[in-house]
């Protein structure tokens, strides 16, 4: 499998026949370093919000297995390294979404599960296919197996991405997953999907215009539907969930924009690179603010949390910058992040996407602030709640959480201000992953021309806020969804879909099995048809003739002995046995005869060869 643009490489040779192979540098190191910090961030605030738990050694068993796969996947220098480190993530992360197995918990593990076996199978697709390619070290192949590897793999590594049409898991899995593991699930494990993507895009798909526009369309529907379902959500997690969908598209916009431009792509690049690091890091701040929301009240529903925040001005801190970041605001990171991926759009002419692109920023300031208000601004409803969550203010989590989740939000705006020191550093040691040179000059992210992209955001955010959501919550008297039913992906396409294709697989494999079952009696009574040879016996066998003459005369033996005074029945064992010995047969053939029992032959053979290859 050809290296995925790699430096300093070294190997685990003869592992499933092909070895592993690692790589450091560049963009991997950036990320194994984020890997390091959120893992031992969510890993000091498991251990209070996890104390109450049951089944504690499962969670801690699947969050390091987890830890050391994830950073697999950044370190691999090849496909197939990439493939067993990301499979083996995907499978081990569904212990978290699946934890309490409560019946929302198991359906929303199998949502994920199901979007991961997807992904996976299509990505296998995607590795024989780009080695039946025949890719040269300069990246030389099959342009038709090539171009069909590429979309394979690309939409393997999208669908853990969170990528629309197959964002569902997100909304499903991080309301139900305990609040460290959705911190890492979106703010990292989502992040392996783009990394994957990257790969497909500049190895494969490099200064491809089409695939680029392709892949941009793509791109801005994640972003604004992302935007438009946490806008829409009324549960903490969910709308920080469908936020994480959004940003996801602004990134992949970054990578489309990269596509386009070419060799002239360098800020897209920078731009891209560094908004992967700061939604890392905002979800890690945001989920465990909301971790710290239902570790006290066990709810998450907006109108039921409304006021927590109040009078607890550490935690207030905390999701503000997060919150200020992820909007864009000037002086923090995402800003900074974001002005690159809009000076890229503006320099490709993408005028339409341009103006998306900061509707949706204007979209994520108003959900954002949403939150914002009616967690520590607007008191609940209910006086006597309200008393008691101010109550909570000295004592809604320990001092080790708090110093954790206090660094990890200092990051924000140390970063935003200070971008040349910073952020402009880490995305030059990260260019070399997309075969660019670092930049030599330092953008001017705060001249009048670049704030006023801010700027326009956070009005449209304004208007939003007011327009939508403190509309809809005079109207509804409270804070709850207003998309229909209907435009439910999971529920009202795709599940109905699977279920449709799956009976009809059934129905029709019923068909061949009875359509093969009877042409097999037809010849069994036609041209094959058994004759009796003139030594068989009327039925049964040898054994059954004996075995059953024997008891017979055994059975009349003590009658007239043992038995004299109350002999038993006789009971004819040789014919007894005789007929069971005819059924068990029958039932043999039957068995044997059928496509059932062809395809469990050929499973139990798939299965030996896999386990051959893999022991080899």
């Amino acid at each position: 499998m050809s290296c995925i643009l790699a430096d300093h490489i070294f190997s685990i040779p003869e592992v499933c026949g092909y070895g592993l192979h690692f790589s450091f540098g560049g963009l991997r190191t950036i990320y194994v370093v984020i890997a390091l910090f959120m893992w031992a961030v969510t890993g000091i605030f498991s251990l209070e919000y996890m104390k109450h738990y049951a089944s504690q050694k499962r969670y801690y068993i699947s969050f390091f297995i987890t830890f050391l796969a994830t950073v697999g996947v950044f370190i691999s220098a090849d496909l197939f390294t990439l493939f067993i480190f990301f499979e083996m993530m995907s499978l081990t992360s569904y212990v978290w979404v699946a934890y309490d197995e409560k019946k929302e918990s198991l359906r929303a593990g199998e949502t994920y599960l199901a979007i991961a076996v997807i992904g996976g199978m299509v990505m296998l697709m995607g590795l024989f296919l780009y080695r039946a390619a025949g890719v040269s070290d300069i990246g030389i192949g099959n342009q038709g197996f090539l171009y069909g590897a590429g979309f394979c793999l690309l939409f393997g590594f999208l669908a853990k991405a969170g990528a629309f049409p197959l964002h569902i898991w997100l909304p499903k899995a991080h309301p139900v997953a305990p609040a460290p593991t959705s911190a890492l699930l979106s703010g990292i494990l989502t992040k392996t999907g783009i990394f994957g993507a990257i790969w497909v895009s500049v190895s494969i798909f490099r200064n491809n215009e089409d695939y680029g526009k392709g892949l941009l369309i793509l791109a801005v529907i994640t972003m604004v539907l992302g935007g438009i379902l946490a806008l829409n959500s009324h549960n903490l997690k969910e709308v920080l969930a469908c936020s994480s969908v959004s940003q996801i598209g602004f990134i992949l916009t970054g990578l489309a924009t990269v596509c386009i431009l070419g060799e002239e792509s360098a800020l897209a690049v920078k731009g891209t690179i560094l908004h992967m690091v700061n939604h890392s890091l905002f979800k890690l701040v945001l989920f465990l603010v909301a971790g710290v929301v239902f570790m006290n009240l066990h709810k998450l529903d907006l109108n039921e949390i409304q006021g927590f925040g109040r009078k607890k001005p550490l935690l207030q801190f905390i999701y503000l910058m997060g919150a200020l970041g992820i909007g864009g605001i000037p002086l923090f990171s995402g800003y900074i992040s974001k002005t690159l991926l809009h000076e890229g759009l503006v320099e490709a002419g993408l005028v339409w996407a341009e103006w998306l692109f900061l509707l949706s920023g204007g979209i994520t300031v108003a959900y954002m602030a949403k939150v914002y208000i009616l967690l520590f601004l607007e008191k609940n409803k209910d006086y006597g709640v309200q008393e008691k969550y101010d109550k909570l203010a000295g004592a809604y989590m320990n001092k080790k959480s708090a110093a954790a989740l206090t660094v990890s939000a200092c990051l924000l705006p140390l970063f935003g201000m200070l971008p040349g020191h910073t952020l402009d550093k880490i995305g030059n040691y990260g260019m070399g992953f997309f075969g660019m040179e670092p930049m030599k000059e330092v953008p001017h992210y705060f001249s009048m021309e670049n704030l006023k992209g801010g700027f326009i955001s956070i009005g449209i955010g304004i208007v939003i806020y007011f327009v939508a959501v403190k509309g809809l919550y005079k109207i509804q008297k409270g804070y709850g969804s207003f998309l229909p039913r209907w435009m439910d992906l999971e529920n009202k396409v795709y599940r109905p879909l699977i279920n449709a294709v799956c009976g009809a697989c059934k129905f029709i494999c019923r068909i061949l099995e009875g359509v093969l079952d009877y042409f097999i009696v037809f010849l069994r009574k036609t041209i094959y048809r058994d004759k009796p040879l003139p030594h068989e016996l009327t039925e049964g066998n040898e054994f059954t003739h004996r075995v059953g003459g024997f008891l017979d005369n055994a059975l009349v033996y003590f009658n007239r002995t043992i038995w004299k005074n109350h002999p038993r029945e006789e009971k004819n064992y040789e014919h007894r046995m005789a007929m069971f010995y005819t059924m068990i047969r029958e039932n043999n053939k039957i068995i044997t005869r059928s496509l059932s029992f062809g395809l469990m032959m050929f499973c139990a053979g798939l299965l030996m060869v896999l386990v051959y290859l893999l022991t080899v």
